[in-house]
C-alpha cells in the first residue's frame, strides 16, 4: 500500500506538470524512492557474513554512475575517513591549475617542519630539497604520502580545500554537511595526542614520527617522556580511547554517502572550476594507486578497473573510488555495466590485514551479488 500511494502521488504530480517535467518528475521518484534490484538483499546478506568473521564494524555504500541505483550498508553512520580526504585535496589543487594560478611543474621547498610519519618516499628527501607538485600530488595519491599531503595542502590554503569537497558533494546533490573539517595531517597527530594531554598539540611531524616508533600499547609512556609529565595526568587511559575520543570531534569524519557524491562529481562533473581535463587527470592518477591491492580490487578481480584511494588509521581502513568494467567499451556500456562509485570502511581489530581481508571480501560480494552488473557474457 505504501509503495502504490507513493505511485500514485508521482502519477498525479506528473499529471499536473508539463511532458517534460513529467518525464523528469517521474525518473527522479523512480530512482530514489523504490528502485532495488533483487541483489540488494543477497548483498545484505553477504555484509553480515563479512561483519561476523571479522569482529568489527564494517561500511559499505555503491552506487551505479549510469542508473542511480545506491546501495547502502551502514553508509549513513559517520566513518573516519582517514587518507581518503586527500581526493579533496588533490581537486582543489587542480582547480588551482585550471585557474591559472599553479602549474604541475611549480616546486615547492620541503622544510623541517613538513615532515610527517607515515608511508611514501617524500620523507626521505633533506629539507631545503625543492619538488615539484607533479611529483607530490602522484606520491600523495599512489602511495598516500603524508608529507607530500601536508605541503599541497599549504600551498593552495586549508579552508579551500574543505570549501572544495563540500562543493564536491554539492555538485551530486549530496549533503555537504554529512563531510567533517578536512585537517593537515599533522594536525590529526595533534588531535589524536592531544586528546591524551594538550600539550601534545604543540609538537611537531618530527616529534610524532618518533613516537610512530614505538608499538600503540606503548605510545602513552612514550609521550609522557616527551612531554615531562606523568601518565595520571593524561585525559585519556590510553592511545586506543584517545583516538576514539579524537574521532567523536568530527575531524576528518563523514558519512560514505556523503564520500560517494564527492566521487561521484569526478564522473559527472557539476563544477566550471574542476573541468573535464582536469577530472580525467585525478582518476588517472588514482588509477595508478599502488597501496590497497589487498582490499576492495583484489576482491572485485582482473574484470574491474578501480580509481580509487585508501586510508588507514589506528583500527580503522578505508578503500574508495570508481569502479568499471575493463572489458567494455564505452559504446558498448550498458546502464547495467556502471561505472559505480564504490567507498567501503572497517572499524575494529588491531591487525591491518584483518581489515584488508574484510575489504576484499566486501569486493567479492559485490561482484558475485550483482551489485557490480552481471558477470561477463
Amino acid at each position: 500500500m505504501r509503495h502504490f500511494k507513493r505511485w500514485l502521488a508521482g502519477a498525479l504530480l506528473c499529471a499536473l506538470l508539463p511532458a517534460s517535467a513529467g518525464v523528469l518528475a517521474q525518473t527522479n521518484w523512480y530512482y530514489e524512492v523504490d528502485k532495488q534490484s533483487t541483489w540488494q538483499g543477497d548483498l545484505d546478506a553477504r555484509m553480515r557474513a563479512i561483519e561476523e568473521v571479522f569482529g568489527g564494524a564494517l561500511g559499505v555504500y555503491v552506487q551505479n554512475l549510469s542508473t542511480g541505483e545506491a546501495y547502502a550498508w551502514q553508509a549513513d553512520a559517520p566513518w573516519y575517513l582517514a587518507s581518503l580526504i586527500k581526493v579533496p585535496v588533490a581537486a582543489q589543487v587542480l582547480a588551482e591549475r585550471q585557474a591559472g594560478r599553479l602549474s604541475l611543474d611549480d616546486r615547492l621547498t620541503l622544510a623541517r617542519s613538513d615532515f610527517v610519519d607515515g608511508a611514501g618516499p617524500v620523507n626521505w628527501h633533506d629539507p631545503g630539497t625543492p619538488i615539484s607538485i607533479r611529483y607530490l600530488l602522484e606520491q600523495m595519491l599512489t602511495v598516500s604520502d603524508n608529507t607530500a599531503t601536508d605541503m599541497l595542502i599549504d600551498r593552495v590554503g586549508l579552508d579551500a580545500v574543505n570549501a572544495r569537497a563540500q562543493r564536491m558533494v554539492a555538485a551530486s546533490n549530496g549533503r555537504p554537511e554529512d563531510l567533517g573539517t578536512i585537517s593537515k595531517l599533522v594536525g590529526v597527530r595533534q588531535g589524536v595526542y592531544g586528546q591524551l594531554h594538550p600539550e601534545a598539540r604543540q609538537l611537531s611531524g618530527l616529534d610524532f614520527m618518533a613516537l610512530r616508533q614505538h608499538r600503540a600499547s606503548q605510545r602513552s609512556a612514550a609521550l609522557a617522556r616527551t612531554l615531562g609529565v606523568s601518565e595520571d595526568s593524561f585525559e585519556q587511559p590510553d592511545y586506543d580511547h584517545a583516538f576514539d575520543a579524537y574521532e567523536a570531534t568530527g575531524e576528518n569524519v563523514g558519512t560514505l554517502r556523503a564520500y560517494g557524491d564527492l566521487l561521484a562529481s569526478l564522473h559527472h562533473g557539476g563544477m566550471e572550476e574542476v573541468n573535464a581535463e582536469q577530472r580525467q587527470t585525478l582518476l588517472a592518477i588514482l588509477q595508478r594507486t599502488t597501496s590497497g591491492e589487498r582490499r576492495l580490487k583484489q576482491g572485485m578481480g582482473s574484470e574491474f578497473t578501480f580509481a580509487h584511494k585508501t586510508g588507514t588509521q589506528h583500527r580503522r581502513s578505508c578503500d574508495a573510488g570508481i569502479a568499471s568494467r575493463a572489458s567494455l567499451a564505452s559504446q558498448e556500456r550498458g546502464a547495467e555495466d556502471g561505472p559505480w562509485v564504490v567507498v567501503a570502511c572497517t572499524r575494529g581489530p588491531l591487525a591491518v590485514q584483518a581489515h584488508e581481508r574484510a575489504l576484499a571480501s566486501v569486493g567479492e560480494a559485490l561482484r558475485y551479488s550483482g551489485a557490480l552488473g552481471h558477470e561477463e557474457r
